[in-house]
């Protein structure tokens, strides 16, 4: 049973997540990957029907991508001037309009307009959701709270595309983007019912107070705790996302497996991810967070080290399937430690923490998913050394954060 199934998580400062409000979060940044992957099958429908281009329909998703990461840069700071909740009501009712637009949607140019729109709108859930966990929780407390929401997030990118092919054929690509118009709702909902104010204006005022003798509070982003563990968290993420972008034609071309195979090893990768997040959750209650993202990054770091000696051995393709597993596997004890402990570096600040954690975290990943098929799809070597590269960098930035980071910055209990 994880803490999912509990009915709250109780935080180091006496706080308490509660199981209501993990869910909630949770669904803000489920809808992203959603959104992304859920209309994919139907690509191919929606040239014919709106009497375009491929390569304009693959625009509908660079501009919710790109909208995605403008969005993070902007909701931010704002929460942190404004408050969590007016700026995540905002970002969710748009997020809806922008919806109801995208099945709407007359023309291509409309839907890439309307899509750009929905992904600066969803990505208030995604930064003001760690904003939030960071407002209530630190150190192993908030490591645990971010490590079930990346069981979400490792699930919701398989689902999604799954669902999708079973979805598109009875209900077309309207009705699969009415399913995301669905889960916009659901989240504005939830955010109303749920989501109450935890960067209150008494916690505002004492910030901005604080500014006399501690500085700026965007001073912290640039403390080495921050950069450092910002850095391991977004290379590894970047890690992941070579993995994904290469895993077509490892699996598929190289290994020869079917539609269906390559689905199942894709899914069978991403439960590993979900049960070493799950794991990871229940360990940060007794053994240091830190620590659990070191074994984490030492395991990544291994396991890709032997996916570049298999990948330029000339071995059969099918080793590289064992790495592959391990590495993502690995990401479960990375992704939330690391998370809690760059949030955790910049208490004053945590909504433009957030923020740049996610800009950096899509940039980089945009940076690296076309490098790894420069060599063609019969070879696994630069998607084996694009990950070797990354997790290293990783490693790097893990080792210079230091062994601690200046936490509360001198504050009162966070309320």
């Amino acid at each position: 049973m994880t803490a999912l199934d509990e009915r709250t998580t109780t935080t180091e400062r006496g706080r308490t997540i509660t199981a209501a409000l993990l869910v909630t979060l949770a669904l803000l940044s489920a809808v992203a990957p959603f959104a992304t992957d859920l209309y994919l099958p139907a690509f191919p429908t929606m040239v014919a029907d709106l009497n375009t281009s491929a390569t304009a329909v693959q625009l509908t998703l660079t501009a919710f991508l790109l909208g995605l990461a403008v969005g993070q840069l902007a909701f931010g700071p704002v929460s942190d001037r404004y408050g969590r909740v007016r700026p995540l009501l905002v970002g969710a009712t748009i997020c809806v309009i922008a919806s109801a637009a995208t099945v709407l949607a007359p023309t291509i140019e409309f839907l890439v307009g309307a899509r750009f729109l929905q992904g600066v709108a969803g990505a208030a859930g995604m930064v003001i959701g760690r904003a939030i966990i960071a407002d209530l929780a630190t150190g192993r407390a908030a490591a645990r709270a971010l490590s079930l929401m990346m069981i979400v997030g490792g699930v919701a990118p398989v689902i999604a595309p799954l669902a999708g092919g079973f979805l598109v054929g009875p209900i077309g690509w309207r009705g699969a983007l009415t399913v995301i118009l669905g889960l916009s709702t659901l989240m504005l909902v939830a955010v109303l019912v749920i989501v109450r104010e935890t960067h209150t204006e008494h916690r505002r005022a004492e910030l901005r107070a604080s500014r006399a003798t501690l500085g700026s509070p965007l001073r912290d982003l640039t403390s080495r705790a921050f950069v450092g563990h910002a850095g391991a968290f977004c290379c590894a993420f970047a890690t992941m996302m070579a993995y994904i972008s290469a895993s077509p034609f490892i699996y598929q071309t190289m290994m020869g497996l079917s539609a269906g195979e390559y689905g199942a090893m894709f899914g069978v990768n991403a439960l590993a991810l979900t049960a070493t997040s799950a794991v990871s959750a229940r360990l940060t209650a007794r053994h240091d967070v830190r620590r659990l993202a070191g074994i984490g990054l030492a395991i990544g770091f291994a396991s890709t080290a032997a996916l570049l000696g298999i990948a330029t051995s000339g071995v059969p393709a099918g080793w590289l399937a064992l790495p592959l597993l391990v590495t993502v596997g690995s990401m479960g004890l990375v992704f939330g430690n690391t998370t809690a402990l760059a949030l955790g570096a910049a208490p004053r600040a945590a909504g433009t923490a957030s923020a740049a954690l996610g800009a950096t975290q899509f940039g980089l990943a945009a940076a690296v998913s076309p490098l790894v098929s420069i060599a063609g799809e019969h070879t696994a070597v630069p998607a084996a050394v694009v990950m070797t590269c990354t997790i290293t960098l990783a490693v790097i930035g893990f080792a210079c954060a230091g062994r601690r980071g200046r936490v509360g910055a001198g504050l009162t209990p966070r309320g």
